[in-house]
């Protein structure tokens, strides 16, 4: 369903096809589902270059980058603000965050059609010319150019990328097979069995077995499973 805002910006749907576009990044012209083509990606939005709460959040996402490689993950950020600008801030971010060369992309959208396209528009938080700000907006994007995933988080408030990486864990799972993540579920734990299926095909799928939890109402709907890629 459709969430509209004062602002007239439409969120994505989770399960549809990405928006493709051209855009000048750090890195140079991208071509945006040329970029991503055959593998999974990460775009994080930000309300503007040189500011304290983004400064962090790009620093250690470019510390922590080798993990989301190691996922088959492609890292990439969005600022409403040109290539020099964020040229620039991305020399304050290695010097004040000690996190080494700058390794991934930032677009650029001074014009906020992207944010707009995208529905990253903070329709609260405005910049000093009164001009909305991006929020802090996740988007994990799959091998097949569909939204798998959506975080937002206001402007004030940063992001927790342990969350992240446990997520793209999750979806890269459960994509591939028959279970989904409990509460608080890190890489390594039990999986819960899907519902649709059977006792029979559950035996025959997972060869480490599963565990049927009692219920009062007698439903066997709660079976776990060892983690069945580990």
């Amino acid at each position: 369903e459709k969430v509209q805002r004062d602002t007239s910006i439409t969120m994505l749907n989770l399960g549809i096809t990405v928006p493709d576009f051209e855009a000048q990044t750090s890195d140079g012209p991208m071509k945006f589902h040329e970029y991503i083509e055959g593998s999974w990606a990460i775009l994080c939005s930000h309300p503007a270059d040189y500011t304290p709460v983004c400064t962090t959040e790009l620093g250690h996402l470019n510390k922590i980058k080798d993990e989301f490689t190691k996922r088959g993950c492609k890292v990439m950020a969005l600022s409403c603000n040109d290539v020099d600008s964020h040229k620039g801030w991305i020399s304050d971010i290695e010097e004040t965050q000690a996190c080494g060369k700058f390794s991934y992309p930032i677009i650029a959208d001074p014009s906020r059609e992207l944010a707009v396209a995208w529905g990253m528009v903070d329709p609260v938080e405005k910049d000093a010319a009164g001009m909305p700000l991006t929020c802090r907006a996740v988007f994990v994007i799959g091998p097949d150019k569909k939204l798998k995933l959506s975080i937002l988080y206001p402007a004030s408030t940063g992001r927790n990328f342990d969350e992240v990486l446990r997520v793209i864990d999750s979806l890269q799972l459960t994509a591939n097979h028959s279970v989904a993540t409990p509460v608080n579920w890190k890489d390594g734990g039990d999986c819960m069995v899907v519902p649709s299926l059977t006792d029979e095909q559950a035996t025959a799928k997972f060869p480490k077995g599963f565990k049927t939890t009692t219920t009062p109402s007698g439903k066997p709907y709660l079976r776990v499973t060892p983690q069945p890629n580990k």
